[in-house]
């Protein structure tokens, strides 16, 4: 595929995550420019009425309105939708993409790191996982390529290729040094991956294999009233504390995942597997506990 000439890099996309913003200002901005000269360097604000109120949407997730049934209908008149129709029109349009790489910066609740979300395992993302891992030990390479990336919903699948980054743990709303500097760190390594890949296409081949997850599916809390809309509000389960902050990390049968406020404890009934977004606060609302991931090399 084409050389990486333009890159959009995406803040804001939920606006109450800090990190994406810290990455839009003008020195850390500069700094990208200045740093990369040979790619053509955009940035936008996604979402910037949510930024505003400093709330993750206004109306719907932002990040769920880039289908191509969305994009393509006047159906959906929330602002999201708008939001999502014209930022296609502006850096897409999907069907057809202009812009060569989309980076979109998020954060999370959830303890998962700094973490790099890759939707395919080509060449140049096979490399691009490799480089980071290397480049940054740290690193978590997430893999969703359950379904094709246009399938997705994700404002990055604007773009000819596209990822999006997500560190934590950060609450929302408010900014962590400590975690602003992995968002920088992660960003910056991905666009030398990107000067390393022009120069060199076939650089995933010299490149050494290196661990990643791939999604697998999505836990939810034991419900406990049959009105789900209002089971983040009355809840009897939380995540259990031997569970909690160990994104990543091997969670096997028997395993204690929750535990009722009467001292009662669930236990994992399903085969070995690395959860994720664990405990994560925008999933709250939607009854989910985490997500499941293999292990495995790319």
């Amino acid at each position: 595929m084409s050389k990486i000439n333009q890159c959009l890099i995406v803040g804001g996309t939920h606006g109450n995550e800090m990190s994406g913003l810290a990455v839009l200002t003008d020195t850390v901005r500069q700094g990208l420019v200045d740093k990369f000269p040979s790619i053509n360097l955009q940035f936008d604000i996604g979402n910037p009425n949510a930024v505003t109120q400093n709330t993750r949407f206004t109306e719907e997730d932002l990040n769920r309105q880039f289908t191509l049934d969305n994009l393509n209908s006047e159906a959906n008149t929330c602002y999201e939708a708008k939001r999502a129709r014209e930022f296609d029109k502006k850096w897409g349009p999907k069907q057809e993409p202009t812009t060569d790489f989309v980076i979109d910066i998020h954060n999370t609740t959830s303890a998962m790191g700094p973490c790099l979300i890759i939707l395919e395992l080509d060449d140049f993302h096979i490399g691009l996982a490799r480089y980071v891992k290397q480049a940054m030990p740290s690193a978590v390479i997430l893999v969703e390529d359950e379904q094709p990336p246009a399938s997705h919903p994700y404002l990055c699948t604007i773009g000819k290729r596209g990822v999006m980054v997500e560190v934590g743990a950060q609450p929302q709303g408010v900014c962590r040094a400590e975690i602003s500097a992995q968002t920088i760190e992660l960003t910056t390594h991905i666009l030398a991956y990107c000067a390393l890949y022009n120069a060199q296409p076939n650089c995933a081949d010299t490149l050494a294999k290196t661990e990643a997850f791939r999604l697998t599916g999505t836990v939810y809390y034991p419900d406990n009233t049959e009105n789900v809309s209002d089971l983040h509000q009355l809840r009897d389960w939380a995540i259990h504390s031997d569970l909690q902050d160990s994104d990543f990390t091997q969670l096997n049968k028997g395993d204690p995942i929750f535990v009722s406020l009467s001292g009662g404890v669930s236990l994992w009934e399903g085969e070995t597997t690395y959860p994720h977004f664990i405990n994560e606060a925008a999933y709250h609302k939607y009854n989910v506990a985490f997500a499941t991931s293999d292990k495995f090399e790319v």
